[in-house]
């Protein structure tokens, strides 16, 4: 699909007709639907909807289109967010030394599998600013130690706000953030190595392995002030056997961290994760 286009994710309590309101905002002002899904939470009463036309013959003005939708959305009691494809997100990259995730994202940012600027990476430890260098990407070096840790992420956040970062991806940093941090800047992504809500916390894949489990996964989710408890983004799993060792699991393991935490970055950039509670409606 060629030329931009803007995106809506909008949800609100269930009612008749919101398909037709909101699909008639964007056709009365000339725009040109290519995306519309739907998606109704009986239990929670809830209707959630994500919709994407194109700019190119539209009516409004980008600076206009807010607040004109934001008139609809008043008397439907609905929360929502404006997108537009052509807006490049600065990501911040937050690392400690396992590198697979982070090579991963690179070479995929660099193949242009998502539309995003990767402007620094960030990580408590020294040992992945080759890596960094190599890429051409700044180097933040951040030690973290409990009566150092505030006072380090109060740093991390003049670093997000100077470098106007729209999301965080902890691409396997290995450190509680803690809820003033996530409180103050909530756009964040993790991949946590197990299928939660399965082995939270540290060393999921040897207490897999001493369990026996038959399956192991790699979950990433939207960071909360609770550890490992965040809306979940994108899961996936791979089949063990009683033949692997710990360090087998390890090795499985990362090849789905990788894509689990790619495909969820994908969602996430490309406007189709709508959070609601604890869930998440991720929108093919």
């Amino acid at each position: 699909m060629s030329g931009a286009t803007a995106t809506l994710l909008v949800t609100c309590p269930d009612r008749q007709g919101l398909v037709a309101k909101i699909s008639n905002f964007i056709y009365a002002n000339g725009g040109n639907i290519v995306h519309a899904d739907h998606h109704t939470d009986f239990s929670a009463g809830l209707f959630l909807t994500r919709i994407e036309w194109q700019l190119e013959g539209f009516k409004l003005p980008r600076d206009l289109v807010g607040p004109a939708f934001a008139a609809i959305a008043q008397p439907l009691e609905a929360s929502w967010k404006l997108q537009f494809s052509d807006v490049c997100p600065r990501l911040a990259l937050w690392v400690s030394r396992q590198d697979h995730c982070l090579f991963d994202l690179l070479w995929r940012q660099k193949a242009k599998e998502f539309n995003a600027e990767i402007a620094l990476i960030v990580s408590n430890h020294e040992n992945l600013r080759p890596v960094a260098e190599q890429f051409g990407i700044p180097y933040h070096y951040l030690s973290v130690a409990p009566e150092t840790k505030l006072e380090q992420e109060a740093k991390a956040l003049d670093l997000l706000q100077t470098h106007h970062i729209d999301l965080v991806v902890l691409a396997k940093y290995m450190q509680v953030l803690s809820a003033s941090f996530v409180d103050r800047f909530p756009n964040i992504i993790n991949i946590h190595h197990s299928f939660l809500p399965a082995f939270a916390g540290a060393n999921p894949y040897q207490r897999a392995y001493e369990r026996g489990v038959k399956i192991i996964g790699a979950t990433a989710h939207y960071v909360t002030a609770d550890l490992d408890e965040g809306p979940i983004i994108e899961q996936d799993v791979v089949r063990v056997s009683h033949r692997d060792e710990a360090a087998d699991l390890v090795r499985k393991g990362k090849d789905l961290e990788r894509i689990v935490l790619a495909r969820a970055v994908r969602s996430h950039l490309q406007n189709r994760v709508l959070v609601y509670g604890n869930r998440t409606v991720v929108f093919a």
